[in-house]
């Protein structure tokens, strides 16, 4: 071996040496999720190659408020891929356009995390899926739910046995409408549009239920789900439902969905109940928990969770790098997130219908 790959290989087991940070663009600005990205600190896991945003006032907006430089700025998607060569994308458009983003950059072996949910449909969830496996690329979904140190300690508790046998998960998710907290108008345009949202409340806060569910199910489908929404202001949400409430039935559990923009108070929690205990995520740190022969609940206080898994962008710089293998049904995995479709599908479809609507096997 010549002494040079000697010294690089001696480095690369110490770990003196450093990967360089994966080149990740950004499709598009009007989901205000993406401050998330761009207002990230510097932890040199991934260097931020472009944005592809039409609208220049708003991407000048943006740009200005986290010190950015405009050259990062492209018009299209394609003219960002084709000049910066990303080796991921971010997606941070419409939930309608994560099929045009997977179609452009699964052709030319880019990875995608997209936010929550993954697709508009369980139409669209397929052809991208099928762009994927084709492409052999990275498809990731990201909610910030999944960052919650006291939902993992609960799935632990659950696969360690210490809740017994999984019998009902509630899940709560929400606030007090995107209207009425504030967000901007490029994001409340397609919020709240049928078409470009898939649907109001059922599919922005709904999906997180059935994400959690699923990965406390060990990506379980449900056998049935049936589905209530409404419209309490109709005149605020002309065109999509502000309440949802969505029951998964299982053959031995119950999965319960409460997703609104009606909360007095924005809230993102969860209940499990096993067959000897209970615990309970108040929210991203504080949780409670009742084990059998306990008396009383125990509250915890959680630190975060240790890189990468405490931020969506230092586990998509890992993935991409192969450093780690997502567990299989994990929250940020496809093959879960295609379980999630299915269920919002199902639930959109029982809403109509006013019917139970099962899975097809």
């Amino acid at each position: 071996m010549k002494l040079a790959s000697l010294i690089l290989a001696l480095l690369m087991i110490t770990g003196t040496v450093t990967a360089a940070p994966v080149r990740v663009g950004v499709a598009g600005l009007t989901h205000t999720h993406v401050h998330w990205i761009l207002g990230r600190a510097d932890r040199g896991d991934i260097q931020l190659v472009g944005i592809a945003e039409p609208n220049t006032a708003l991407a000048k907006r943006y740009l200005e408020q986290h010190g950015l430089p405009m050259s990062l700025l492209f018009n299209t998607l394609e003219e960002m891929l084709e000049k910066t060569k990303p080796d991921a994308v971010t997606a941070f458009g419409s939930i309608y356009d994560h099929l045009a983003v997977v179609q452009a950059c699964a052709p030319r072996g880019i990875h995608v995390m997209v936010e929550k949910p993954l697709a508009v449909s369980l139409d669209h969830a397929r052809q991208m899926q099928r762009l994927a496996e084709k492409h052999n690329i990275q498809l990731l979904t990201n909610y910030e739910t999944t960052w919650y140190a006291t939902n993992h300690k609960v799935y632990e508790l659950l696969q360690q046995n210490q809740l017994g046998k999984l019998r009902k998960v509630v899940v709560h998710d929400g606030h007090e409408g995107p209207k009425e907290i504030g967000v901007n108008t490029e994001f409340l345009e397609w919020l709240t549009d049928p078409k470009l949202n898939g649907g109001g409340a059922i599919t922005d806060f709904g999906c997180y239920g059935a994400n959690l569910i699923t990965w406390l199910a060990n990506g379980r489908r449900p056998r049935a789900v049936v589905a209530v929404t409404q419209q309490l202001k109709p005149q605020v949400y002309p065109k999509v439902d502000d309440e949802a409430t969505i029951v998964l039935e299982y053959d031995d559990m119950l999965g319960i969905i409460q997703a609104s923009w009606n909360w007095p108070f924005s809230r993102k929690d969860m209940e499990v109940y096993g067959a000897t205990g209970y615990s309970i995520s108040d929210n991203r740190s504080q949780m409670r928990t009742r084990l059998e022969g306990e008396k009383t609940e125990r509250i915890e206080i959680l630190p975060e969770r240790e890189r990468p898994y405490d931020d969506p962008f230092a586990l998509l710089a890992d993935v991409v790098r192969r450093r780690i293998k997502l567990p299989p049904f994990d929250l940020s995995s496809l093959e879960n997130n295609m379980i999630v479709m299915e269920i919002l599908d199902a639930a959109k479809e029982s809403s109509r219908s006013g019917k139970k609507v099962k899975l097809k096997k």
